[in-house]
């Protein structure tokens, strides 16, 4: 369980950190950072998952959108949030390819949706990591 809540305090710090991109007046060089801070918040966010799904759920899973699709089937996320998730996946494995101003651009913009569906599915382990801590104490 140690290992699951390292996890999800590294989530959590990737999140705030691509929050704070997010929230400075546009330029390229912040656009450009963004997307950087997104590239390991989007890695952190599935590698908990995968952490989760294992210890939590039993369910081994060794790909991002393989473990989104488990999420939705054990209640972590929503059918909409999934299908964000599988988008963001194929965002993520094009943003080696960001030296395209319009690539940049459209991944930039979806950088704000990004991070709340990455919000949630940590605050969705969050709270169950916490019941079943509580649960471990009866």
């Amino acid at each position: 369980m140690e290992k699951l809540k390292e996890r999800l305090q590294s989530c959590e710090a990737a999140l705030v950190a691509l929050d704070e991109a997010l929230r400075l007046p546009f330029s390229v060089i912040v656009r450009d950072a963004a997307i950087q801070r997104f590239e390991y918040s989007f890695e952190s966010a599935w590698k908990l998952l995968k952490e989760y799904l294992e210890m939590q759920e039993g369910i081994v899973c060794n790909s991002p959108k393989g473990c989104f699709r488990e999420a939705l089937h054990v209640g972590l996320l929503t059918r909409a949030e999934t299908e964000t998730c599988l988008i963001m996946t194929d965002d993520r494995n094009l943003t080696s390819h960001t030296y395209l101003e319009s690539l940049a651009e459209r991944i930039y913009a979806q950088l704000p949706a990004y991070l709340t569906v990455m919000q949630s599915l940590a605050k969705q382990i969050a709270a169950r990591i916490e019941r079943a801590n509580d649960a471990q104490k009866d």
